[in-house]
């Protein structure tokens, strides 16, 4: 997977950003470490994150939805209200996109909530310089067969926010929607913030199962958005971060996993030859039984008598 520009010329800036902690990763699933202390997380108020419009923002780097403090994560140490949204993508020909991997593969997108603690903080911006200030949810987004209706109220909109600097309003929506299915089962580690200051303030969780966007709303993604203002245009893609270093990090999982882990298609593709198999087998059964039975059949002549 190629780098995008300029990432290795972030720490000259960003000091931080070159420390030993820092985020994206690759989560090896064999190395993890299970916690049955990791509990299942209950986001609270997503579904119905009141009336007021939500402001969505072409910041040049992705696009940001502004979420309301009540919106809310159970299950974690402290009390972590949410604050904004934003994705990650690839570009046009590429398969990937996320910034985390798993066992060495991208998805096409990434998804990150970000939250703060907001029983130690005023602020976001102060919790964000903290350790364990934040807690971002990772949700790997692959290409399914379908549209995804609580995404696309935000791809819908991309158009409004073409160039860097615009800003648009929307309605109010099932954020919930956005999640995976089992919030129960995901990944724990200490991180960073992925752009710079890359500062280690983040409590990662990246969840095991991914949510799905049709390949349409993925080309909308990829397509729509510049990172310049007006003219001329810069498309505004690949703007995801490389995999960093673990180092001495662990890396925890609230679930046991059997076996190897497959994504929802490869899934689906797993079924399907399991099902056919069985058919087949099934099938060769009846045949063998079928000759079998004609084998030991009495043999005699026609008009012949016991």
């Amino acid at each position: 997977m190629p780098r995008p520009h300029g990432q290795d010329h972030w720490p000259a800036s960003y000091p931080e950003c070159g420390s030993n902690a820092q985020s994206p990763i690759n989560i090896q699933t064999d190395s993890v470490t299970f916690d049955p202390d990791l509990l299942p997380l209950q986001p609270h108020g997503y579904e119905q994150p009141g009336t007021e419009p939500l402001n969505l923002h072409n910041n040049g780097h992705t696009v940001q939805l502004s979420l309301p403090s009540t919106l809310y994560l159970e299950g974690l140490p402290r009390k972590y209200v949410a604050a904004q949204l934003h994705l990650h993508w690839g570009q046009k020909g590429t398969p990937w996109g996320s910034e985390h991997l798993i066992n060495g593969k991208a998805t096409a997108a990434e998804l990150h909530i970000v939250h703060y603690d907001s029983e130690s903080y005023e602020s976001l911006s102060e919790a964000a310089q903290r350790p364990q200030g934040l807690a971002v949810l990772g949700i790997l987004i692959e290409v399914g067969e379908t549209k995804n209706p609580a995404y696309e109220h935000i791809l819908s909109h991309l158009h409004e926010i073409k160039y860097k600097d615009q800003k648009t309003s929307m309605p109010p929506f099932n954020v919930r929607g956005l999640l995976p299915p089992l919030l129960a089962q995901y990944f724990r580690y200490n991180g960073s913030l992925t752009t710079p200051p890359c500062y280690q303030s983040v409590l990662w969780t990246v969840f095991h199962r991914r949510a799905q966007i049709s390949t349409e709303q993925l080309e909308k993604l990829r397509e729509t958005l510049f990172s310049t203002e007006e003219e001329p245009s810069e498309p505004l893609v690949q703007n995801y971060r490389a995999p960093q270093p673990l180092n001495q990090r662990m890396v925890f999982a609230s679930f046991i996993q059997v076996g190897p882990s497959y994504t929802t298609g490869e899934m689906l593709s797993l079924g399907v030859g399991i099902l056919v198999g069985c058919l087949c087998l099934l099938l060769a059964v009846y045949f063998i039984a079928r000759k079998i039975r004609h084998f030991h059949e009495p043999f005699s002549l026609p008009g012949g008598r016991d």
